[in-house]
């Protein structure tokens, strides 16, 4: 996909002011939550309503999606006529099926939410399914090839590329066909779904003849699926082990992980990291070209 927000004719509404994914004229604005809680905007009164706009931000809770359903509506009533929107990390995006009885369909509540904007165009980052564009007007879905690409030119392109669960299958032969056909190892897990609770971790290799290993995955919370994989490949002969995830969340911090990676690799898709262990990289260092 060829990044076409930094159109020197749009407008850019980065609501998370510590997010900058686009270079382009940014629109100012102040925001501030009141004391009852609810999110509040007001942007420079004096835009050109015939250039299009691009809202960034990064939702990571219920204010955050608050504050984009104002700043659109303060756009619209301020007559501008094409908006864009660029989250990079759809919320909600795991919860996208029923496992049990009286669970909702989180991730449709969100993509309604949005789809209500009637927005031009919405830009989401390595999408956790394809339920999410799917569910999404205007969507459109730009992959990981270019971030894992990055990250092998600092690990180095002898290293295999590790598909943790059957549901990442295939978007990881996707990146491997990207990358000129990596060789790619399949590996399992089962999780039991009244307590979410992870077991049988599976590596179908006999040995990895210590080879180095890229466990590549979209969204990192607790890290409890990479770590026992690790363990896993650890027991097939495996090299060096790295983790490289789109969206890191790191629940937990990083201490848990050090015993089985040599290092982390994220983007700055859900939030700014510094940590000597970690390697973010940024949106828009060109993971978008």
């Amino acid at each position: 996909m060829r990044n076409n927000y930094t159109n020197t004719r749009t407008m850019l509404l980065n609501l998370d002011k510590t997010f900058k994914p686009f270079s382009g004229t940014e629109l100012p604005f102040e925001s501030f939550i009141f004391s009852g809680g609810e999110p509040h905007i007001k942007i420079r009164p004096d835009v050109d309503t015939n250039q299009p706009i691009t809202v960034t931000h990064r939702l990571n809770s219920f204010n955050d999606v608050g504050l984009l359903l104002v700043a659109v509506d303060a756009l619209r009533r301020m007559h501008v006529d094409k908006i864009n929107l660029f989250i990079p990390y759809f919320p909600a995006a795991r919860q996208d099926r029923v496992m049990v009885k009286g669970e909702p369909l989180t991730v449709k509540v969100y993509a309604e939410l949005i789809n209500a904007l009637q927005l031009s165009k919405v830009t989401v980052f390595d999408a956790h399914s394809e339920v999410t564009p799917a569910l999404l007007n205007n969507c459109e879905a730009v992959s990981n090839h270019r971030f894992i690409q990055q990250v092998l030119k600092i690990t180095g392109n002898d290293c295999l590329l590790i598909s943790p669960d059957g549901g990442a299958l295939k978007k990881i032969y996707k990146v491997s066909e990207y990358l000129g056909g990596i060789q790619v190892v399949e590996c399992s897990k089962s999780r039991d779904v009244t307590t979410g609770k992870l077991k049988g971790f599976k590596v179908y290799a006999d040995d990895l003849q210590g080879k180095d290993c890229l466990i590549v995955d979209d969204i990192c919370d607790g890290g409890g699926t990479f770590i026992g994989l690790a363990e896993e490949l650890k027991k097939k002969n495996c090299g060096a082990i790295y983790l490289a995830v789109s969206h890191g969340i790191f629940s937990q911090g990083f201490e848990k992980f050090s015993p089985a990676f040599k290092r982390i690799f994220t983007t700055d898709s859900f939030q700014n990291i510094e940590n000597e262990y970690v390697t973010q990289l940024k949106i828009a260092d060109g993971l978008l070209s």
